[in-house]
C-alpha cells in the first residue's frame, strides 16, 4: 500500500481569532492511501497546543509500514493528529473496498443531519455584536472568549443575536475566580454550555464549585484515558479527531464517555470538509455539533460537505467514507 501526504492550505472567508493567536489560512495534511486499486483519504490539523506542526506530523506518517491496520495503527502512534488523518484514510479505504459506507462497516445507523454551532471571532465588543447580528438566523453560536474583558463581549453578542442559543469556548482563559464571578451572569444572557474555562493542569479547582452552566471539558479532554481525570469537574466531554487520533478512538470515546453519564460535544479545528466529515458520525445525537470548519473558509474541498437549515449533512461518498 501506497502512503502519500500532501500540504494544502485553505483560505479563511476572515481573520479567524481566539485568546492564543490569530489566522488568514488553514495549513493542514491531507493522507491518501492506495493499493493499487483504490485509495482512501483522511485530513488533519496539527495543533501547537499540544506541539504538533506540519513538519513533526508528516514524519510521524511516512514513518509508518505500508502494510498498516486500524488495529496496528493504534499501537503505532499516540493519540493526535498523525493518527487521525491515517485512521480516517483508512475507513475511507476500507469503505471503497466493501462497496458499503463507513456507518455500515462501523454497525452504526445512518446518519442524518446535525444542526451545528457557528463560531464568532474573538474581537471588540462591537465587532462581535455585528457578527452576532449578521448571524443572528443562526440557530446556535459559539463564542470565543477567554480575556479579561469578556462580559462586555458576551452582553454584545446577546444584543445582537437575542434569539439564539449560545456557547461559549473559554480556550483555557480564565481562573478559578473569574470563572465564578461570570457564572451567574451566563445564566442571566441564556448561554447553554461554557467550554473549558479554567486551564487543562488546574481544573482540580472545578471540584465542589457549582456548575450552574453545563462544563465542557475540551483541552481536558482527549480519549478514553482522560475520563478518570474528569469525574466531579465537567458534565460534557468535546471529542475531536485531532485529539483522539481517529475516527475509531472518538467513536469509543463517545460510548465510554455515555456509559459514565456524560454529555457529548463533537468539535473539530479549522479545517475543510474532508476533516469534517467523518466527525459527523460521531456526532449523531450529540449535546452539541460544532463542526462550522468549512463554514468559516474562503474555499473548500472539490466536493464539499452540505450545510443548510437542518445542520451539516453526512459526506457523499464521492467526498469520504
Amino acid at each position: 500500500m501506497k502512503i502519500e501526504v500532501t500540504r494544502d492550505v485553505f483560505r479563511l472567508a476572515q481573520v479567524f481569532t481566539i485568546s492564543r493567536g490569530s489566522r488568514t489560512e488553514a495549513k493542514v495534511l491531507t493522507v491518501r492511501l492506495s493499493d493499487g486499486v483504490h485509495q482512501g483519504w483522511g485530513e488533519c490539523v496539527p495543533y501547537a497546543r499540544y506541539d504538533e506542526t506540519l513538519e513533526s506530523v508528516e514524519t510521524e506518517i511516512v514513518g509508518l509500514p505500508c502494510e498498516i491496520t486500524r488495529t496496528a495503527l493504534m499501537d503505532l502512534l499516540p493519540a493526535g493528529a498523525a493518527r487521525n488523518a491515517v485512521d480516517c484514510a483508512l475507513w475511507d479505504l476500507e469503505a471503497k473496498r466493501a462497496g458499503k459506507r463507513v456507518w455500515e462497516l462501523a454497525g452504526l445507523p445512518e446518519p442524518r443531519p446535525e444542526i451545528t454551532a457557528y463560531t464568532l471571532s474573538l474581537d471588540t465588543p462591537e465587532a462581535m455584536q455585528a457578527q452576532a447580528a449578521k448571524n443572528a438566523h443562526r440557530p446556535l453560536l459559539k463564542i470565543k472568549l477567554g480575556t479579561p474583558d469578556d462580559m462586555q463581549r458576551l452582553e454584545a453578542v446577546r444584543a445582537g443575536a437575542p434569539g439564539a442559543k449560545i456557547i461559549v469556548d473559554a480556550n483555557e482563559g480564565w481562573s478559578a475566580e473569574v470563572y465564578a464571578d461570570l457564572a451567574p451572569h451566563l445564566v442571566r444572557l441564556g448561554v447553554a454550555l461554557v467550554e473549558q474555562p479554567l486551564p487543562a493542569g488546574q481544573d482540580d479547582a472545578l471540584i465542589g464549585m457549582e456548575r450552574p452552566v453545563p462544563v465542557c471539558a475540551d483541552e481536558s479532554c482527549h480519549d478514553r484515558s482522560s475520563l478518570p481525570k474528569l469525574k466531579g469537574k465537567y458534565d460534557v466531554v468535546n471529542i475531536k479527531l485531532d485529539k483522539t487520533g481517529g475516527l475509531t478512538e472518538a467513536l469509543e470515546l463517545r460510548r465510554a464517555a455515555l456509559a459514565e453519564g456524560y454529555d457529548i460535544m463533537v468539535g473539530c479545528m479549522v479545517g475543510s470538509s474532508l476533516a469534517m466529515a467523518p466527525a459527523t458520525l460521531v456526532a449523531q445525537g450529540a449535546l452539541v455539533t460544532d463542526l462550522d470548519g468549512p463554514l468559516l473558509l474562503a474555499e473548500d474541498r472539490e466536493t464539499p460537505l452540505v450545510f443548510d437549515a437542518a445542520g451539516v449533512h453526512p459526506p457523499s461518498a464521492s467526498l469520504w467514507g
